[in-house]
């Protein structure tokens, strides 16, 4: 691994993890200042590195550099307390000096980002700015990432992460996880945090890779922190930590060698990890108290009935799925959930049915909704099969969607000079 590549990888997994412990020292209104630090770090490690080497240990090197530049601010801090406030006031002098704890044993980086989670999770900025500074300070995510999470451009996402720092720093936060009062509704957007940040990692519009497995295990990672605490240790944060557990025990499975998607049903079940599932029915089970059913709890469902290959109850699965797609419609509206449901409709009551329902969607700049719709009609219009794929295939985005859709393309017998002749006339262009 070259020594960019190795920087760039480390600010994915160390960023959010000294900046949290960073926060947590100097407190919430200080986010600028723990940006700085954790920006000049990195920014000294690649200097550095190109005329020492990289070092035996490169995070404790980051580790120990950003310690040092934090007390290098604390004695500037002090120094103007100490010195200049009461010089320019003519006051006396009053030593202001303390120490620090600049904790970033495993522990106390877990500690600290659970606290910052939720100090950015509160009424002091809207909901979605909260989400936002999360997935930048917490999670790692750059701007373009966001802004694809949001589907916003990149300048409304700076100006959305300004004035939440701003705001957070005119605020007097303690780093604290919150009472039953105010537990619920912060808890709610810590999920979707989470849930964004699995998402993300799931279906990454990264242009190295299609799966980031580094963004999973982080939102696993987080989840499975809150479940250990008592206080947020409640039935939706088990059933978000069921659904990841079942999408991540089919990673091995989802990505072939050459990083390209394998569909659902051409995956080979014997790389599925048993143990996640497991783990998944475990978690889902914990989550089955309590009086309300949220979002994660009918996905999750959703994710148990994927691991479920037995083929005499192949008709029950996809039964179930549908109704639970109906259920989580009603309580959220999203078009992945939509086309999903779409494709369990086809399962159970064919094709036909499903095409009618998709159709209704009218998702024209969605590549997905031309994607399903090529696959309905697969076997029953091969050449409207092929128009949808090539207009899936011209909104596609990354590499892993185009090489798909190239190849259902080239798998449809769509040959004859009459039918190419149509799908120009369709607007539809042979490659």
């Amino acid at each position: 691994m070259s020594q960019n590549e190795l920087i760039s990888d480390l600010f994915r997994t160390e960023f959010r993890k000294i900046i949290a412990v960073l926060i947590k020292t100097f407190g919430i209104d200080q986010i600028k200042t723990a940006e700085d630090i954790v920006s000049d770090t990195f920014l000294v490690a690649t200097k550095t590195w190109q005329t020492t080497g990289i070092p035996n240990n490169p995070k404790a090197w980051l580790y120990k550099v950003a310690k040092n530049k934090t007390l290098d601010v604390q004695k500037r801090n002090d120094i103007y307390r100490n010195k200049v406030v009461p010089d320019v006031l003519n006051s006396s002098k009053t030593d202001f000096s303390y120490e620090i704890d600049i904790d970033l044993s495993k522990k106390g980086i877990l500690d600290s980002q659970l606290k910052t989670i939720f100090a950015i999770c509160n009424k002091t900025i809207p909901e979605n700015a909260q989400i936002a500074l999360a997935l930048r300070i917490l999670c790692g995510f750059g701007v373009e990432e966001i802004a694809n999470a949001f589907l916003v451009s990149k300048d409304t996402i700076n100006k959305r992460l300004f004035r939440a720092k701003e705001k957070l720093r005119a605020a007097d936060l303690d780093l604290k996880i919150p009472k039953d009062s105010e537990l619920e509704e912060r808890l709610n957007t810590v999920l979707k945090i989470i849930y964004l940040l699995f998402n993300e990692g799931y279906y990454s519009q990264c242009k190295k890779s299609s799966l980031r497995k580094d963004l999973c295990y982080e939102a696993v990672r987080l989840n499975y922190l809150l479940t250990n605490c008592e206080t947020t240790n409640k039935p939706s944060v088990n059933a978000l930590l069921s659904l990841m557990c079942f999408h991540t025990s089919r990673f091995e499975a989802r990505m072939d060698q050459d990083g390209e998607f394998i569909l659902y049903e051409d995956q080979d079940i014997a790389l599925w990890d048993t143990s996640l599932i497991e783990k998944g029915r475990y978690y889902l089970r914990k989550a089955c108290t309590g009086d309300k059913v949220s979002k994660y709890h009918l996905e999750a469902a959703i994710g148990y009935w994927h691991t479920i290959r037995d083929k005499d109850k192949t008709q029950e699965k996809w039964d179930q799925i549908l109704q639970l797609y109906n259920q989580l419609l009603q309580i959220e509206y999203s078009t992945v959930a939509a086309l999903n449901r779409t494709y369990a409709l086809s399962k159970v009551k064919g094709k036909r049915t499903a095409i009618k329902e998709a159709e209704k969607l009218k998702l024209s700049n969605n590549h997905l909704y031309y994607s399903l719709l090529g696959d309905l009609y697969e076997g029953i219009d091969e050449l409207e099969a092929k128009r949808n794929y090539k207009l899936a295939l011209r909104l596609a985005r990354i590499k892993a969607d185009k090489s798909l859709l190239s190849k259902k393309i080239d798998n449809l017998m769509v040959s004859t000079p009459e039918k190419e002749e149509n799908l120009e006339k369709k607007g539809v262009k042979s490659f």
